[in-house]
């Protein structure tokens, strides 16, 4: 069995407190030895700078390959790719390259006077700038803003004609939903890497509204099951997210797929133990050819002789920080 493949989503602190989060995180996480580490860019790039130092200190102090996120909201042309050539003169040579969220004060999508008018017109200048990798966005369920059926697949193909190598999809409940997203692209005649997006459950109300707002579908068995560990109580809507997740994870690999991307909001501890559950050794390697199964709710966490870990039973669920949207 060849390796698992990962990569996880960080975004940005505000405060000293999130940033010694952020730090805790990485040191948690780090040691799966991620393929690349992401760094998510604010609404209306209200992040950039941050977004630019957070990425070069992750990639100075843990030896971490870095995508920073660059969208083409809020600014120029120039200042947008300015932003692009700071970030690989400081050896941060991997974009996401993303058409962004909107300000707070505006409900669509405006371009920036000078600026990009999309994500195709952002990866092709990106393009023209000497060593950088530039991966795009991708949506299995589709966007808000598509205009007609097969609207999300077509995008795709133009920001990959564009220049990107890759694509990163938002978050989805089920297996089948990544599958059939990704048949579709390849009888369009895409054949780039499409990474699935995998959101382990902080927080099922704040995920729930987010789902519904960035347009992933919300199963009603899923729905029906949070409810119930949240009225049940005693930590049961943490060992249901690690449940819900790993099955998600196991369905993927056993279909085919390399490489998982976590999208953390710098919380280390479901990805943590999901990415334990599936098997995957600190190293991020597969430990023997059977994965854990997650699948009961009254699992513990132990590890056996051999190093493999069993699910966690963990004690309280975390406060949801928010999640960038990848647009």
């Amino acid at each position: 069995m060849p390796k698992q493949r990962l990569s996880f989503e960080f975004f940005p602190p505000a405060n000293p407190a999130a940033e010694a989060r952020l730090r805790n995180t990485v040191d948690e996480l780090a040691p799966f030895g991620p393929e690349f580490v992401s760094v998510t860019y604010g609404a209306g790039g209200t992040t950039r700078a941050l977004t630019l130092e957070t990425a070069k200190e992750i990639q100075a102090d843990h030896g971490l390959t870095v995508a920073a996120h660059l969208t083409c909201v809020g600014a120029p042309r120039e200042r947008i790719l300015s932003t692009a050539r700071n970030l690989a003169d400081a050896g941060v040579r991997e974009i996401l390259a993303l058409r962004g969220d909107p300000p707070k004060d505006q409900d669509r999508f405006l371009p920036q006077p000078g600026g990009f008018r999309n994500t195709c017109e952002l990866v092709s200048a990106l393009a023209d700038i000497p060593g950088l990798r530039i991966r795009v966005s991708a949506y299995p369920d589709p966007h808000p803003d598509a205009a007609y059926a097969g609207a999300d697949v077509d995008w795709l193909k133009r920001k990959l004609d564009a220049g990107a190598g890759s694509a990163i999809t938002q978050f989805f409940f089920e297996a089948e939903t990544y599958f059939r997203f990704r048949d579709t692209c390849q009888r369009a005649g895409i054949d780039a890497p499409i990474i699935p997006g995998i959101l382990p459950i902080q927080n099922w109300e704040t995920t729930r509204g987010f789902a519904r707002r960035c347009g992933a579908h919300i199963p009603d068995w899923l729905d029906s099951a949070f409810r119930t560990a949240l009225r049940d109580g005693n930590g049961r809507h943490d060992i249901l997210a690690i449940s819900v997740c790993t099955e998600l994870c196991s369905e993927l690999i056993d279909g085919g797929v390399e490489h998982l991307h976590f999208y953390t909001l710098n919380r280390p501890n479901l990805t943590r133990e999901v990415i334990h559950a599936l098997g995957l050794s600190p190293a991020g390697k597969n430990l023997g050819t059977e994965r854990n199964s997650a699948r009961s709710p009254d699992s513990r966490s132990k590890r056996d002789a051999s190093g493999t870990w069993m699910p966690l039973n963990p004690s309280r669920s975390h406060a949801y920080q928010g999640l960038t949207s990848v647009h």
